[in-house]
């Protein structure tokens, strides 16, 4: 969680905000005590693990690519400026189903927001 003394650190250059994945790599942009800011670009062809989160929901919206979301029993693909919410306790997942990056931001707002708030279900990278 973003503390007012890990924040100063994080400008100050002493945490690094961007952090790869197998995916592709998202960025912490900005973080309060009750939420969280990401810019998230994911490979084409890229898969998140299908997840949940026990502390926080999070709203996604789409800057450029296309994304295929998958919400609790529900599967859909979302485009430029379009953007989607998932309630704290429903699995999701994001792919990148197309031929350029997908490049979105990612509000995550709730009691917790610690990465170690995933529930992994399913990794094609096993995790």
């Amino acid at each position: 969680m973003w503390t007012p003394s890990r924040r100063k650190a994080a400008l100050r250059g002493s945490i690094h905000r961007k952090v790869f994945r197998p995916w592709g790599w998202y960025d912490g942009v900005d973080a309060g005590e009750r939420f969280q800011v990401k810019r998230i670009v994911v490979k084409p062809g890229g898969t998140l693990s299908l997840q949940m989160h026990h502390h926080r929901a999070e709203h996604w919206i789409v800057v450029s690519g296309t994304a295929r979301v998958t919400c609790g029993d529900k599967s859909f693909l979302l485009s430029e400026n379009q953007s989607t919410f998932i309630p704290l306790g429903t699995t999701h997942r994001l792919e990148n189903p197309g031929r350029v990056a997908l490049e979105m931001i990612e509000v995550q707002s709730g009691s917790y927001l610690g990465e170690d708030d995933i529930v992994r279900f399913e990794d094609v990278y096993g995790r």
